[in-house]
């Protein structure tokens, strides 16, 4: 195996370039998971029963969601290289039919979210809550296509290192969310008082106000005149539509299967009690901001090595990548030290029930010894995206999370007795593989140079 010795002047370049990237990611990643606390929120205070409706279809939309996500990751490193290759004329013709992948994922997940009812079904849905879980589906699928043209509008503005934009436009329609669910769920003004049926059309209607504001602003703004958008019109070409069907569709396995681990830990959770799902939920929550941090990095990194990788410059995809891993582990050591040492304090901001406070504090410290692994794990994977290299990552992550992960978490919890604490030594054993085989996978093609191949 190489070694990697780097130049100092070179490194605080990367790091400095690599940070005012990744900090409004962070931010429009925070402000992504806002939706579903607002969501929750107003549904919590309204009744338990309207908010367990809205809590599982939040996390029925979620697998959509990250879905559109993955496919629309081919969008970063594909203009993020032809801008460090300065051919930025060409960018338009990739976006437009990125466009048409937008559309086409819209409508299957349209689709999809509005037959929902045998996942329903599957995953042991009370009958009690399927009317109104429905409700809310129904409402939000009409926003599938918005979603995913967001995501497309993000990933060129993305890729070519024009990260604010997404910032602005997640933080405004958190705040457009909160008042609007408001008005719709409680029946405001002489509206009347929707439920789930009104969280769901509040959140369909943001959805589509973002991704309108979004293309708006890339059709008037001086710094996409350039791409060549209006010359780039066209009718879907089969063969661009494959070359990031390559790259996306990996990525939204990938996501699926991470976000189906959770899932599925969480199924096997709730047959152990109501103290113990309710900690399972705390000890997640805390879990899932912490990771927003490394993720938002992770697509800085894309974009960083895929800068690169346009100009050739094999020294700079090493720069980019290990500079961008590094900074993860020093952000993750600050989430782990904040979970091992205060995991009691942070239960407290969530419940006053002390069963529930003492078991998610147990359930910290073990998400506390996962940062690390969580973190390189996404940024070696953001690193490989750069690369245009996801195939491989994908059945990394199926293994690593599937074949490893969740049955030694099942061996534990269910074999041993260790309940939801062995889940979550699964969660750590399925990340730290990951972790491992990712970072490696980056490390030899990252001095092989086996990238050129996907230049």
């Amino acid at each position: 195996m190489q070694f990697f010795r780097p130049d100092r002047a070179k490194v605080a370049h990367e790091v400095g370039a690599t940070v005012r990237l990744a900090l409004p990611l962070i931010a429009a990643q925070l402000a992504a998971v806002g939706p579903n606390f607002v969501d929750a929120v107003l549904a919590g205070h309204l009744s338990a029963h309207v908010q367990a409706a809205v809590t599982t279809a939040v996390s029925i939309w979620a697998l959509a969601l990250v879905s559109g996500m993955g496919m629309m990751m081919a969008v970063p490193p594909s203009v993020a290289q032809l801008d460090g290759a300065q051919r930025r004329h060409e960018i338009g013709a990739v976006f437009v039919q990125a466009l048409w992948l937008a559309w086409m994922m819209g409508l299957v997940m349209w689709f999809l979210i509005r037959h929902a009812t045998p996942m329903l079904d599957w995953i042991g849905v009370v009958p009690t809550l399927r009317t109104d879980v429905m409700h809310f589906l129904h409402a939000i699928s009409w926003a599938a296509p918005a979603l995913t043209s967001y995501f497309a509008l993000r990933g060129l503005s993305e890729g070519l290192s024009m990260t604010r934009p997404s910032m602005y436009f997640s933080f405004g329609g958190l705040l457009v969310l909160a008042p609007l669910g408001y008005l719709l769920m409680y029946g405001k003004f002489g509206l009347p008082a929707l439920g789930s049926l009104g969280s769901g059309i509040a959140t369909a209607i943001v959805l589509w106000l973002e991704m309108l504001g979004f293309a708006l602003y890339v059709a008037k703004h001086p710094a996409y005149r350039d791409l060549g958008l209006r010359e780039g019109l066209a009718w879907p070409r089969p063969k661009m539509l494959l070359d990031l069907l390559k790259i996306g569709g990996p990525m939204a396995v990938t996501l699926l299967a991470e976000g189906g681990l959770f899932v599925a830990v969480a199924l096997a959770i709730a047959t152990l009690g109501e103290t113990v799902v309710a900690s399972h939920q705390v000890a997640l929550s805390v879990a899932t901001v912490a990771f927003m941090i490394p993720l938002g990095l992770s697509m800085a990194i894309t974009v960083r090595v895929g800068n690169a990788v346009g100009r050739g410059d094999a020294r700079g995809v090493r720069y980019a990548g290990f500079c961008g891993i590094a900074l993860a582990l020093c952000i993750q050591a600050v989430s782990c030290t904040v979970m091992l040492t205060m995991p009691h304090l942070l239960a407290r901001l969530y419940t006053h029930d002390a069963g529930v406070i003492a078991l998610a504090a147990q359930l910290m410290l073990l998400a506390g010894l996962f940062q690390f692994s969580d973190g390189i794990q996404v940024t070696s994977n953001g690193a490989l995206r750069g690369l245009k290299d996801t195939r491989v990552p994908m059945v990394i992550t199926l293994f690593a999370y599937w074949g490893v992960g969740m049955p030694v978490g099942w061996w534990l919890a269910f074999r041993h007795d260790m309940g939801a604490r062995g889940m979550w030594v699964g969660l750590i054993v399925g990340l730290t593989m990951a972790a491992a085989m990712l970072f490696t996978r980056f490390w030899r093609n990252a001095f092989h140079e086996r990238w050129r191949r996907h230049a």
